[in-house]
């Protein structure tokens, strides 16, 4: 097999080496033939602007090939049965053309029937990405080429590419020049594979904690994620690839966190929805020019969002200025009649997406099922073709914004072997690993810790000598992976004895039903936790390695509890009873409500879903090499009984309960979060002084100047994440209590002071009003400058006209 893979490649690598040579004699010097008359057509012409290249190309186009443009053909093993072009591919619907092939060949890390020889070295797969553009050049009509997309949130979704934290730990460093690095990197490993579209990044709102995706959000706070948002799709499009932002819209709130065959009914009233979740779905749509958007499978009031004109054409194209193409999310178009039932059948379900403005279905089944439905539509008269040309105009415009039109293939394949996951992108792989790192508690300043002065280390829980979390369905495959327990050996080597005891397994057999209805330790579990212990009572420190893996997290996984799953939190006090002393590192896709853990554990540590250096980071961070810096971009609640419980909320929607009165009945709830959003340790101190507030104007329309002064005040070297919140004082529909609107991450020397600088803009100011305005109401206005959004250090009333 691997033999007959390798004589094909060889074979497609003589093709591609002969275009100007052999076949169709339609390459020159300046321009493709694509349609293989012998004549420059417009669409042929690199010198035409790209509206009328787009007007002639659909006016050649017949029924067939345009249908063709408007689904996608899922990779190889998915839907797609070949890896490389085959005499069948004459007799399927992509005859006519494909708008575009999702995953081809990239391995998914997860799925064993996707792993491909092709997937690397990595010009193997840019060769094999051109052998499938070039038939799809060559052997079709009109040779319309293919956008090749993939997923490219934890880093490109490809064997061996640079792997990438968790989003959320990602948007835990506030870091946006990392970020758009971040981009750029996935960006150029993309178009070095031959990948012309990444479906990245994820702009959802994640404000109910139980969610199973929160680890693939940056955070609940839509400024943030604006900013972290904006910044990635700059960096993916700055290297000539096409960003698709993804879930449009309301996608992250289904009723109750219920995901799986849920998905639906989220409870957002419309000022919160274009407030909170559409905010940042506006900004970088405006602000980075996406050329991709991804709409999702819930419904938003009644309506199936990919079935609503409101979202995919007044909302998305008419207000946000979006012109790129919009892709379904998976099941998204199916839905409409299996799920929301507003369809009667699948054919009908059709009509709706493309007439509310679909551009393209994408998902795990045949293009044949789509496309055949829809020409029926068109031949029925239900479908006008002035709305067909009107989609697959936005596709083609996409396509030639790409350039593939003029340059469709990976020049220099070879290349691509010094192209990705180079030893820069891998030191880069580590260092947002360190700046997602949260220190969550440190009593005593027991961290960082002395390797000097241990003799015997302890490191276990069940995540300990775990690596599987360093991996994602939607990132690299088969990079090397280091646990935390093997980063800790290799730190402490000829310095300490560093022993491992497992201690538990991440859940117990009956879980998840033992959340609901606990179950007793049976005696393999009793003795497995005994075993740690006397490993303990030996040891210096005991590092507990705890939380979540990808089983436990992840789309359809939502949970009815935040606790440490399993046997954990019994291993965890278990190790308390022995005196020594417990850091607790986390490793978890959502907030966990460690109530008990932080009230008697002397350090914790949030890694979040680390990639694949988590080991040697977490390691170098116990131990003093690294300060850790990053700020939490979710609220952790004490209990799922408090949830929603996130930030911005409105007055009193997070208040006290009255402890006397006719209403009063004590204490009967727990009240306020456990770690706020923003917050977050350092091993040094910070001190903030200086405030300077300079409004040019009083009018509504001027931009403000606000400077504050930082200051490192301790002996190690840190990062201070400065945080700017706004309250509007009074205004005609109740707003939130502050909302960001700026922040920074502040590297600081011993003693070192930094001034630092916002500029607010009109827009930051801006409520929906009354009558559903954006507008900047007259008023006071505090600016509050903080290290969290609770804990404010600085504070100014301005007035504005």
């Amino acid at each position: 097999m691997k033999f007959k893979a390798t004589v094909v490649l060889l074979s497609s690598m003589f093709l591609l080496s002969s275009f100007k040579t052999e076949g169709p004699k339609i390459y020159h010097k300046d321009w493709i033939d694509f349609n293989k008359n012998g004549v420059k057509d417009v669409y042929e012409d690199p010198k035409a602007h790209i509206d009328d290249r787009v007007s002639n190309l659909i006016s050649l186009m017949n029924v067939n090939e345009k249908t063709c443009q408007l689904t996608t053909l899922y990779g190889f093993a998915r839907v797609l049965e070949d890896e490389l072009p085959t005499a069948n591919w004459k007799h399927r619907v992509w005859k006519d053309g494909i708008a575009n092939i999702d995953e081809h060949l990239n391995t998914i890390w997860n799925q064993e029937k996707t792993h491909t020889s092709y997937s690397f070295p990595y010009s193997t797969h840019a060769e094999a990405i051109n052998t499938v553009q070039k038939w799809f050049i060559e052997e079709t009509r009109l040779g319309i080429p293919v956008d090749f997309t993939n997923e490219g949130v934890h880093g490109l979704c490809h064997k061996k590419a640079t792997p990438l934290p968790a989003p959320i730990g990602i948007g835990s460093t506030w870091n946006t020049d990392l970020v758009y690095k971040a981009g750029t990197i996935v960006g150029r490993e993309a178009k070095a594979l031959g990948y012309t579209n990444i479906y990245a990044p994820i702009l959802d709102v994640a404000r109910d904690q139980r969610w199973g995706r929160v680890l693939e959000c940056y955070g609940e706070e839509p400024f943030h994620i604006a900013e972290m948002g904006k910044q990635m799709t700059l960096g993916v499009q700055s290297q000539g690839v096409a960003a698709t932002l993804k879930h449009f819209a309301v996608y992250s709130v289904p009723k109750g966190a219920r995901d799986g065959d849920a998905r639906t009914d989220p409870h957002v009233a419309p000022r919160e929805m274009h407030q909170l979740h559409l905010y940042p779905f506006k900004r970088v749509i405006q602000e980075a020019k996406p050329m991709g958007i991804m709409s999702s499978y819930n419904d938003y009031d009644g309506v199936p969002v990919t079935a609503s004109s409101y979202f995919l054409t007044e909302l998305l194209r008419e207000q946000y200025g979006f012109n790129g193409y919009v892709v379904s999310d998976s099941e998204a178009v199916e839905y409409v009649s299996e799920k929301h039932h507003v369809a009667e059948n699948y054919k009908e379900a059709v009509r709706q997406v493309v007439e509310a403005g679909l551009n393209v279905r994408t998902t795990f089944r045949t293009p044949e099922s789509f496309i055949e439905p829809l020409r029926e539509l068109i031949e029925e008269g239900k479908i006008s073709m002035k709305t067909i040309d009107s989609r697959v105009a936005d596709v083609l415009k996409v396509k030639f914004r790409l350039g593939l039109f003029d340059s469709a293939y990976v020049e220099n394949p070879k290349a691509s072997d010094d192209l990705v996951h180079t030893a820069a992108d891998e030191a880069f792989s580590k260092q947002i690993n360190r700046e997602s790192l949260v220190l969550l508690k440190n009593e005593n300043n027991l961290l960082p810790l002395d390797v000097n002065h241990l003799k015997n280390i302890l490191v276990t829980g069940p995540l300990a000598d775990e690596v599987s979390f360093t991996y994602s369905r939607y990132g690299p495959a088969d990079n090397p992976s280091t646990s935390v327990y093997q980063g800790i050996k290799n730190y402490a080597k000829d310095k300490a004895e560093v022993h491992y005891v497992k201690g538990c397994d991440i859940v117990d057999p009956d879980w998840p039903g033992s959340e609901i209805i606990p179950t007793p330790l049976s005696a393999s579990e009793e003795a497995n936790i005994a075993e740690a212990v006397e490993q303990a009572k030996k040891s210096d420190i005991i590092i507990a390695v705890v939380g979540e893996d990808e089983k436990r997290v992840g789309e359809t996984k939502s949970r009815t509890s935040l606790g440490l799953p399993g046997r954990q939190f019994q291993l965890v006090q278990a190790l308390y009873a022995t005196g020594k002393p417990v850091v607790l590192v986390l490793i978890n896709g959502q907030p966990l409500t460690i109530n008990w853990e932080n009230k008697f554990l002397p350090a914790i540590l949030e890694a979040w879903f680390p990639s694949t250096a988590a080991g040697e980071v977490i390691a170098e961070t116990l131990f003093g090499d690294y300060n850790p810096g990053g700020k939490l971009t979710v609220t952790f609640p004490k209990s799922v009984g408090q949830i929603p419980l996130n930030f911005p909320y409105k007055p009193g929607s997070q208040a006290g309960q009255p402890g006397a009165g006719p209403n009063g009945y004590g204490n009967t709830r727990v009240l306020s979060p456990l770690y706020p959003f923003g917050y977050g340790l350092s091993y040094t101190t910070f001190e903030y002084s200086d405030l300077v507030v300079n409004q040019k104007t009083k009018q509504s329309q001027s931009d403000i100047d606000v400077s504050f002064k930082v200051k490192n005040t301790g002996k190690r070297e840190g990062d201070e994440v400065v945080q700017l919140y706004l309250k509007d004082e009074v205004s005609s529909v109740t707003t939130y209590e502050s909302q960001l609107r700026g922040f920074d991450r502040v590297a600081l020397k011993p003693g070192e002071t930094k001034t630092v600088h916002f500029t607010l803009h009109p827009e930051d100011l801006e409520i929906l009003d009354i009558n559903m305005n954006w507008t900047v109401e007259p008023g006071d206005f505090e600016i509050m400058v903080g290290s969290s959004s609770v804990d404010i250090h600085l504070r100014e009333r301005i007035n504005v006209l």
